[in-house]
């Protein structure tokens, strides 16, 4: 890094506000508006702080419909002097607490936002997934990205319904399926009996911390889950995480888009989740994308469902 790069970073970061900034982006993306109430601080005030945080190759924005999301830069340099300057400052800060539990706010009036929408639509989730995409389309698509198999272990991270159960538990040897909400979990129960499939365990499970051992599944899927999540790059590593050499990672999701009732009424987090953030995500779990399946809406106002795939390299064998 050149000296007036790094004076650049340091006139950024040296200022209370933006430095707080930058310990709440640590622990994952948010959008102005929660950086706002976070902070107790106007948007516009918050804004012109990123903006700098931004000129200075600390900070990366992305816009999503209606809302601009704020992360920490990915750029390794950047990366290194933000994380350095994060580690000089005392853990047990007050401000720095009291800013974490107003986040911990945050984060916990969206999750139960969001359980109460799976709790009142958990019957009917599929009827409600189905007014946006050809689910039988999707599902081919999934088949066609996993491979073949037969898998020796699968796991579907976000089961909901269990669908994903249904359709790749033939395939495999055992399965399991993680969600967090206790509604969804007893909806899958009822599927996969009723489908005969003896070898599924549904479990109570954080796709951010699956607490699962590293490696453990030929086959990780993750179905229309990611544009839900507060950090879908979080989400996205833990599951390659679990993907063993040889396997492979399966993702499906929304397209980018500007539906906004669906943040509004469905409690979207994203707008859909462009081809390249998404084999950005992959590449730095250690997988190798492959090319996307891209399933465009049979109305022209309805929403492109992609489905990316990333396997994991065969261990290499080492000669004697």
């Amino acid at each position: 890094m050149r000296a007036d790069q790094a004076i650049e970073i340091l006139r950024a970061a040296g200022e209370p506000s933006r430095l707080r900034i930058l310990a709440l982006l640590a622990r994952g993306e948010l959008a102005v508006m929660e950086l706002s109430h976070i902070l107790d601080q106007s948007q516009p005030r918050v804004s012109r702080h990123l903006k700098l945080l931004s000129e200075a190759g600390l900070v990366e924005r992305f816009p999503d419909g209606a809302w601009v999301f704020y992360r920490l830069t990915g750029e390794t340099g950047h990366k290194g002097a933000a994380q350095a300057l994060l580690g000089m400052i005392d853990p047990n800060d007050p401000m720095l607490i009291r800013d974490a539990d107003r986040l911990a706010d945050v984060q916990s009036t969206r999750s139960e936002d969001a359980a109460a929408y799976f709790a009142r639509n958990a019957a009917r989730w599929d009827e409600i997934r189905s007014l946006y995409v050809d689910e039988a389309e999707v599902e081919g698509a999934l088949l066609q990205a996993a491979g073949s198999g037969p898998f020796h272990r699968m796991i579907d991270l976000g089961s909901g319904s269990g669908r994903m159960l249904t359709l790749f538990a033939p395939l495999a040897e055992s399965a399991i399926g993680l969600d967090l909400s206790q509604q969804m979990l007893n909806i899958a129960r009822a599927q996969t009996a009723q489908a005969g499939l003896t070898r599924c365990e549904l479990r109570h499970g954080d796709i951010f911390a699956t607490k699962l051992p590293d490696g453990y599944a030929d086959l990780v899927v993750v179905h229309q889950v990611l544009h839900y999540l507060t950090d879908p790059a979080a989400a996205v590593a833990e599951a390659a995480r679990l993907v063993a050499p040889g396997g492979r990672l399966v993702i499906a999701d929304f397209a980018p888009h500007r539906l906004e009732f669906l943040r509004e009424q469905h409690q979207h987090r994203r707008l859909g989740l462009s081809d390249e953030e998404m084999k950005g995500w992959l590449k730095a779990a250690g997988l190798s994308p492959l090319g996307r399946i891209a399933l465009p809406p049979r109305k022209p106002d309805g929403l492109t469902v992609h489905v990316w795939s990333g396997p994991r390299p065969p261990e290499k064998r080492i000669e004697p």
